[in-house]
């Protein structure tokens, strides 16, 4: 009888868990990969709708649907959003919006990662730069530009990471630029070396570059050594990012933007027929929606495609 009883509430609680549908946003922090984190915060609440021994990255049969929008680098912390059940298909259009960084800058050091996690591989002198040459050399980074992404990226080459090969020891060519947008670039500190730089992008670009094309503008070197995003859609990290501890089902439900309605279905009036091949009781196949990443490594790789790693 207990444990029957001991079931029920296992299967309670994952139903109220599952009825979940929606976006939100989590607190990344430095060090585990966006994946990472997403699978700890999957696993927190599946033992919370009493699964006992849950396994957050496994991708047949789920108990839980969801996903992640737009990857950070393991070094970066900051605003991850995330989709549960029906949300996971809005997780394409966060990827294309804006988004907002602070980067922390330091000049005279470039790294093969264009980050502090790399290896240095270059070293110029800084004591020509000024806080007013570097606000002047931004308005060259601001606007639509062409941005070639780092070899150190989730890009991919024959279906892997531009990242894994470099660490296996394989040659890897550069990507070609690529259009970007910058929709404001400022400098909010400058003591060098660190220079402190907020950002607000679109989809596709990233801050290591900037940094390190930066560096090579000022006839220096340059590459970040702290990355927080701040802001993605319309989650600020200030008041809409669930911390850690607070990663409850109470409180996901309480965050949790709810999905839009799907578009009403148009039958054909009176004086109208039906396409041929179709059910006036059914949507055609032009009328679904694309499939969308549902689970965390396939919703990382469809950020890496269209956002990579900021």
């Amino acid at each position: 009888m207990a444990a029957k009883g001991a079931n029920v509430v296992q299967n309670v609680g994952l139903s109220k868990l599952q009825s979940l549908n929606g976006i939100l946003a989590i607190y990344k922090k430095c060090g585990p990969t966006s994946a990472d984190v997403l699978n700890s915060f999957k696993e927190k609440l599946l033992k919370e709708a009493g699964i006992a021994n849950p396994n957050p990255r496994k991708r047949k049969k789920q108990a839980l649907k969801i996903g992640h929008g737009g990857t950070l680098d393991s070094a970066a912390s900051g605003v991850l959003v995330v989709g549960i059940g029906d949300g996971t298909k809005m997780l394409t259009t966060m990827l294309a919006g804006s988004k907002k960084y602070t980067a922390v800058g330091e000049l005279g050091k470039a790294t093969d990662t264009h980050d502090a996690t790399g290896s240095v591989v270059q070293e110029k002198n800084y004591d020509h730069v000024t806080r007013e040459t570097l606000e002047e050399h931004l308005q060259k980074f601001t606007g639509d530009i062409m941005q070639v992404p780092p070899l150190y990226s989730a890009l991919k080459k024959d279906g892997q990471r531009l990242s894994v090969l470099l660490k296996k020891g394989q040659e890897v060519e550069a990507k070609p630029a690529r259009p970007v947008t910058v929709y404001s670039l400022s400098v909010t500190d400058f003591s060098p070396p660190l220079f402190t730089l907020d950002i607000e992008c679109g989809g596709g670009f990233y801050v290591r570059s900037l940094v390190d094309d930066l560096g090579k503008a000022l006839s220096s070197c340059a590459h970040v050594r702290e990355l927080v995003r701040t802001k993605q859609g319309q989650f600020t990290l200030d008041e809409h990012t669930l911390r850690e501890d607070r990663w409850t089902v109470e409180h996901v439900t309480a965050a949790l933007q709810p999905c839009p309605p799907p578009p009403a279905k148009h039958k054909p009036g009176p004086n109208r027929k039906a396409k041929p091949g179709t059910n006036n009781n059914s949507s055609s196949n032009d009328d679904k929606a694309p499939s969308q990443p549902s689970t965390p490594q396939q919703a990382g790789d469809g950020a890496d495609e269209a956002n990579n790693k900021d």
